[in-house]
């Protein structure tokens, strides 16, 4: 019987490595551009024609809860560094269901952190401290 429970805990594999569980996860996408042009009929009509152009894939963005792990920083710290080569890596955002089982899987090419929020702090303020991370890539597909 599949498991019904709607929360999903997405994880963060880089490079075959895990980086951590994420409770928030978007951007999973990719778009074909259209590219519009004029044509004329046997007949003389003017219709347009699409076709498809370039692809293109939406940043991921992803969202934890803060702890003593530093991966994600010391990815982001790359960058910063100016050491991209080394930043770009192969990863996959995995969905797993609450009995931590894989539910599915995207794979992402090239990726690397274009930017890392830290938490916002306020003392009197019920509000789990959270990181945000967001992943540029060149490819994205289900595995």
């Amino acid at each position: 019987m599949p498991d019904l429970t709607p929360s999903f805990i997405f994880v963060l594999e880089v490079d075959s490595v895990e980086m951590g569980s994420f409770r928030k996860c978007s951007g999973i996408e990719s778009e074909t551009e259209t590219i519009e042009y004029k044509e004329a009929t046997k007949d003389g009509k003017m219709i347009i024609r699409k076709v498809p152009g370039a692809m293109k894939w939406s940043d991921i963005t992803m969202e934890r809860r803060i702890d003593d792990s530093k991966a994600l920083w010391e990815w982001r710290k790359q960058v910063i560094e100016g050491d991209i080569d080394s930043a770009r890596r192969h990863g996959s955002i995995v969905a797993k269901n609450s009995k931590m089982e894989e539910v599915a899987r995207w794979n992402f090419e090239n990726g690397w952190p274009s930017k890392w929020t830290g938490a916002d702090f306020d003392a009197g303020s019920n509000e789990v401290a959270t990181e945000k991370v967001v992943i540029t890539h060149e490819g994205l597909i289900r595995a």
